[in-house]
């Protein structure tokens, strides 16, 4: 444990900090997630999560959940996975 109190403080801040990135990130996979499933079977449906989906990931990286090339990878691979859908 900390000894100063300046160290406790910031290990409040630490935990709170890990708590809200834990949140956005796990939101953040369901999305993902959501948007594979429904690739495969509605791909309207999947487009309308796909653009809920980029929303929250460039909040993310605006917050600095995430990096820059992350999401841009994410990105890319799920409007791939929408333009094939939507071929089909």
């Amino acid at each position: 444990m900390p000894i100063k109190p300046a160290a406790f403080k910031a290990l409040r801040q630490t935990k709170k900090r890990t708590a809200r990135n834990t949140k956005i990130r796990s939101d953040l996979e369901a999305l993902v997630r959501r948007v594979r499933k429904t690739a495969g079977s509605d791909a309207a449906k999947a487009a309308d999560w796909f653009r809920q989906t980029v929303k929250a990931i460039d909040r993310a990286v605006q917050r600095g959940v995430l990096k820059k090339n992350t999401a841009a990878r994410t990105k890319s691979r799920l409007a791939k996975l929408i333009k094939s859908a939507a071929k089909r």
